[in-house]
């Protein structure tokens, strides 16, 4: 499907058949597309580039497509990295997590820090938990092939 151009959110670069890729929900999305491209808040004078998840009711453009600044799209993909790497060991914590501890990591970003920890305020937490390590298991192949496909192209950019 083709992503329309006439918009506040200016794409660049697109996948137009995302639709046929979006994991499990692959052939069964209103994710139609995604692009990179300039951002829709741009002031005069101001350009930021954003990445855009294009959705489609079937009707029209859905007001749920999302839009992201790139760096945040970057900081949710080392969210993700972290946490995989994460959960890879934390069967040897009985409630998968050390409750005194919820702390994950701090990933040094811009002179700070992101702070990556398991969500002890959650009143759920103890179940939600073990369903979260669950689903990461079972769409592991489907995300281990997305980071391999992310680190081959982060060693030919140089990174």
């Amino acid at each position: 499907m083709k992503i329309p151009t006439t918009l506040k959110h200016k794409p660049v670069v697109v996948s137009e058949n995302y639709e046929q890729v979006d994991g499990r929900y692959a052939g069964d999305t209103d994710a139609k597309g995604l692009s990179l491209g300039l951002a829709q808040w741009n002031d005069r004078g101001k350009v930021d580039i954003s990445a855009k998840v294009w959705r489609h009711t079937g009707d029209k453009w859905s007001r749920q497509s999302e839009e992201l600044p790139m760096h945040r799209v970057l900081d949710l993909a080392i969210l993700i990295c972290r946490s995989s790497l994460y959960f890879q060991e934390a069967y040897r914590f009985p409630k998968m997590y050390d409750p005194e501890s919820p702390m994950i990591d701090r990933i040094g970003l811009q002179g700070d820090a992101m702070s990556v920890s398991v969500c002890a305020d959650n009143p759920m937490i103890d179940n939600d938990i073990k369903l979260f390590a669950q689903a990461l298991s079972d769409d592991g192949e489907m995300i281990g092939e997305r980071l391999s496909v992310l680190s081959r192209l982060l060693k030919e950019m140089g990174y």
